[in-house]
């Protein structure tokens, strides 16, 4: 990568890019910078306050519809491999949440119907609930304790200044680099050797 980066962006090893490669090239550059600029506006003190809800809850739901679910899903397992207890909403395991519990949901909107009635749900049961999304004025952001705000575009602003990218891709690029600095925040505190978290990794593939 440093050498790609230290040439001509038109070419590599020399020769010239052509076709899907210089589109490739162009739009590597794009996301990376759309990615990096919106993951630097992202506010640690909002990060900080939901890893707060995370330490302190017994367990710990995740729900997101579509690929903000599947962000969540990954974010999940580097969660259990925490040693957290952590559950899937939707999931047949997944047990019914009571006080103590976080539930941890993502939408870009914050209007997704079935995460802000998972949101609504989990809070009349005495449970916390922490959000990522865009929209601060949003049900999902009311129904929470803990707001993370990621200011990327919502998937139907489809002209948006902030983004070239197409409907919500940049909201879940980030949404997965912002669970992976939680996650590696959470790991430094803990001090776990690597082969510790290797003790919970999925042997059964």
């Amino acid at each position: 990568m440093d050498t790609i980066a230290a040439t001509d962006p038109a070419t590599v090893a020399g020769s010239p890019l052509t076709g899907t490669a210089r589109a490739f090239d162009h739009n590597r550059t794009l996301v990376l910078d759309e990615v990096g600029s919106v993951f630097r506006r992202v506010d640690p003190a909002e990060v900080a306050a939901l890893v707060t809800e995370l330490r302190l809850a017994d367990r710990v739901f995740v729900t997101g519809a579509g690929r903000s679910g599947l962000v969540l899903k990954m974010a999940a397992m580097r969660l259990m491999h925490l040693g957290l207890t952590v559950h899937v909403v939707g999931e047949t395991t997944a047990p019914a949440i009571r006080a103590g519990d976080l539930l941890l949901a993502a939408s870009g909107s914050g209007t997704t119907a079935g995460v802000v009635k998972a949101a609504e749900t989990a809070a009349a049961q005495g449970a916390r609930v922490a959000a990522y999304t865009t929209s601060s004025g949003s049900p999902l952001a009311a129904a929470a304790a803990a707001v993370v705000l990621i200011p990327a575009a919502q998937k139907t602003d489809h002209g948006s200044a902030v983004t070239r990218q197409y409907s919500g891709s940049l909201f879940e690029q980030v949404l997965f680099a912002t669970t992976e600095a939680v996650f590696q925040s959470l790991w430094d505190e803990d001090a776990a050797a690597p082969e510790d978290l290797w003790q919970r990794h999925a042997n059964l593939e």
